[in-house]
């Protein structure tokens, strides 16, 4: 007979109980954590026991009981999207036949390593259990190094399905299936419907969305089922889905504008079939990575994806001989058929070819595959042999150049646009098959959940309300300490703004002069910073004066600096047609200086001056370890002046050899660096220092009289690009020897010059 339990209070199985919030005593209520506890003991199959509406702070759930395949025990809630556990409180689960749906996880972290737990010890684990309809929201440590996963999978026969899982920011998987001990492998778990939302980027490994099993047991079978998620604009790093052992199936799962790839790092037998892949022209959007042998990529559906090498729409890799489990086992046996590309920038083929990574594919087959592009010619790339891949009856449109001569038609191709954007060329087996997978295709609407809000999770300026503020004392600051997050402080009037306090920043604001002012409203300030950007706070500045000569009187000033200690939200800096002045009251007096931990998602200076600035402009190198994290993901620098600049200018800084991330990116365009880099304290001797960055184009700009500009490229094959450009008064290029493309760069010029061949305008339009 099914008995119900319900609570009433916390379960908390240390000795903390805390409870708010609770609705009611409904008869039969189990009102004390002992109950619950009994409850839970003397649970037998088809008993259900319920958590009453409330919020439960420092909860540690142990769920652990036998059910049957007809009658499991369950766990659930009064009502869905009214019991939420917040603090440091988990979950655990053990046993057979269990079922948990209807928790929502929020405001705070897991006091262990996982948030969700399909065991409790390593012996006890979970067999036939099920969590469904469960919300983790933005449940991390304030740590951003601090690691943790959220729900780890052991055992067998398990489900996850149906759940929302968003805004994880911390280091560590969203979703991993442990191998740990034989009890775990050979699981035959299915993940499906599940909805994972937004993850930034986390600018270090570690920030996959799903992985299925490790490197040290991918040579056992794990037998998953990934079916029918929908991942939304999955940043993390560059696998999204890590796949890391053998005889997994991933099919009808939607990548939506997320940057990486379904790659399969490690294990053998492998099949991706029927996904869709959609990038809209985002950058670094990428589609499947192939590694290892016997693997089976087909009927497969990308369309608007930009990633280059190993976050291309189809990458197939080259091994290392030999190869040890943690690197890279050659491509053997696979096939890639009846894929169709459409507007894809890069297919690439041996990608990672060097002196370790020299075991090229060997039969491999790729047939009947679809590429459609309107707008790029050069799609297809071979970084070494590629005799080992037989390719046949590939169809490209008639723009498209192909790979070599046989394998590939171009042929004039039709297509039928389906509602919900897909384009399906007629007439062609590709087009056949991903038409037959469309009912396996997952939607916002057939993932997740319904009864809990999706929320964008991304930060915007300017959708709050106005504040006008006047000159004054603080007046600045007292307008942001009342705003909230989007409002735009604008500052009405010209004259001065001095600012004795700090200004923190906890939400995105935008500071913004009046329309039609005479002059741009000056702000000073008598600390050391203005600005401090902390956790969950964005800045956007536009049309200001910021004058250093009332900063105090000691090093290491700054106008605007990131937290001091680690922040797990990225931040925003956008600033625009701004001048930065004399900051020279003491030596090494930044613009912007950043602490280590800290990420900026993005950074953009336009039509701005700097001038008579003893440190550095753009500081972002505290991520000394060289382990491949970063402090920024993308630096834009469009028609900029930088006059008399002590310390390096631009330092961008990512170390070590990782792989796993896509950044950063660094664009320099039209801008003029004059007197850059001179002072005896500046350490790196250069003008501009970009260290490990991944993607570098510096067009139209004018270098004089300047410490050198240095490239030290490290991993990754980075695209680096310098054209049109003029190094003159003595600036130099250095770089470490790797390649990278020149084009129309003068050097060696005694004077600079503002106009190349053909009158072609270069530098700042900003008068100096």
């Amino acid at each position: 007979m099914t008995r119900p339990y319900y609570l009433s209070g916390l379960l908390f199985l240390a000795s903390l109980f805390l409870f708010t919030s609770c609705e009611g005593d409904a008869p039969g209520v189990v009102k004390s954590s002992e109950e619950l506890n009994a409850a839970i003991a003397a649970a037998s199959p088809g008993d259900v026991i319920t958590i009453a509406n409330g919020t439960y702070t420092d909860m540690e759930m142990r769920f652990v009981g036998q059910g049957t395949e007809d009658a499991p025990i369950t766990l659930t809630v009064e009502e869905k999207g009214k019991v939420f556990f917040e603090g440091q409180s988990n979950l655990e689960l053990s046993g057979q036949f269990l079922h948990v749906e209807g928790l929502i996880f929020r405001n705070g972290h897991s006091p262990t390593s996982e948030v969700i737990s399909f065991r409790t010890s390593k012996v006890e684990v979970c067999n036939n259990c099920r969590v469904t309809e469960c919300v983790i929201d933005n449940y991390n440590p304030a740590e951003r190094f601090d690691s943790d996963i959220w729900i780890a999978l052991y055992g067998k026969h398990n489900r996850l399905d149906h759940n929302y899982l968003t805004g994880k920011r911390n280091q560590g998987v969203t979703v991993a299936v442990r191998m740990d001990t034989e009890a775990s492998r050979e699981n035959f778990h299915r993940i499906d419907h599940n909805y994972f939302g937004h993850r930034a980027v986390l600018g270090s490994n570690g920030g996959e969305t799903l992985r299925i099993g490790t490197s040290h047991y991918c040579m056992f079978n794990s037998n998953t089922l990934v079916e029918s998620n929908y991942f939304y604009r999955c940043d993390g790093e560059v696998e999204i889905i890590s796949n890391k052992s053998g005889q997994n199936v991933f099919r009808g799962n939607t990548f939506f504008e997320s940057k990486g790839t379904l790659t399969i790092r490690h294990g053998d037998e492998v099949t991706i079939s029927n996904n869709f892949f959609f990038g809209n022209g985002v950058a670094n959007t990428g589609g499947m990575r192939i590694i290892n042998a016997k693997q089976k990529v087909v009927n497969n559906y990308a369309s608007g994806l930009t990633g280059y090498r190993f976050r291309s729409a189809l990458t197939i890799m080259n091994g290392v001989p030999n190869s040890p489990l943690n690197r890279y086992v050659q491509v053997t046996d696979s096939e890639a058929s009846n894929n169709v590309f459409i507007d894809c920038d890069n297919v690439q083929f041996c990608v990672g070819s060097d002196e370790e990574r020299s075991a090229t594919p060997e039969n491999v087959v790729m047939a009947n595959n679809v590429f459609s592009n309107k707008t790029r010619d050069k799609i297809f790339s071979a970084f070494d042999d590629i005799s080992g891949i037989t390719f046949s009856n590939n169809l490209i449109s008639p723009n498209i150049v192909p790979l070599q001569p046989t394998g590939f038609q171009n042929k004039e191709l039709t297509f039928e646009t389906l509602e919900n954007g897909i384009m399906i060329p007629e007439k062609t087996a590709a087009g056949d098959s991903i038409r037959a997978g469309l009912d396996l295709m997952a939607t916002p609407e057939n993932t997740g959940l319904t009864w809990y809000p999706r929320q964008e999770d991304e930060m915007f300026f300017n959708t709050g309300k106005t504040i006008d503020v006047k000159p004054g004392q603080n007046t600045l600051w007292d307008a942001v300490r009342d705003s909230e997050p989007g409002d735009i402080i604008r500052l009405s009037e010209s004259g001065e703004y001095q600012q004795t306090k700090s200004i923190d920043l906890t939400h995105p604001v935008s500071v913004v002069a009046a329309d039609g002012l005479s002059e741009k409203p000056v702000v000073t300030f008598r600390r050391s910073s203005l600005f401090n950007i902390e956790n969950g706070g964005g800045l956007s500045l536009r049309g200001l004066k910021i004058d250093g000569k009332e900063g105090e009187d000691k090093p290491l000033n700054a106008v605007i600096r990131t937290s001091r200690y680690s922040m797990i939200n990225n931040y925003k800096l956008l600033v625009e047609d701004c001048d930065f002045v004399d900051l020279d009251v003491n030596h090494s007096f930044n613009v912007l200086r950043v602490a280590k931990n800290t990420m900026a998602d993005s950074i953009l200076l336009r039509n701005c001056r700097f001038e008579n600035i003893s440190g550095s402009v753009l500081a972002l190198d505290r991520e000394t370890d060289d382990i491949g994290i970063y402090n920024a993901e993308n630096v834009v620098i469009e028609n900029c002046l930088f006059d008399e600049i002590g310390h390096t200018a631009i330092h961008v800084h990512r170390g070590g050899r990782d792989e796993s991330t896509l950044g950063p990116r660094v664009t320099i365009h039209n801008s003029t660096f004059d007197e850059i880099g001179g002072d005896k304290r500046n350490k790196t001797g250069t003008s501009i220092l970009l260290w490990g960055t991944q993607y570098v184009d510096i067009d139209k700009c004018v270098f004089d009289d300047s410490a050198p500009l240095k490239l030290h490229l490290v991993v990754g094959e980075p695209v680096v690009e310098l054209r049109n450009s003029v190094l003159s008064g003595g600036t130099t290029l250095e770089d470490n020897g790797e390649p990278y493309q020149v084009n129309n760069l003068k050097r060696g010029l005694t004077e600079p010059l503002y106009e190349l061949d053909g009158g072609l305008k270069i530098g700042t339009t900003l008068s100096e």
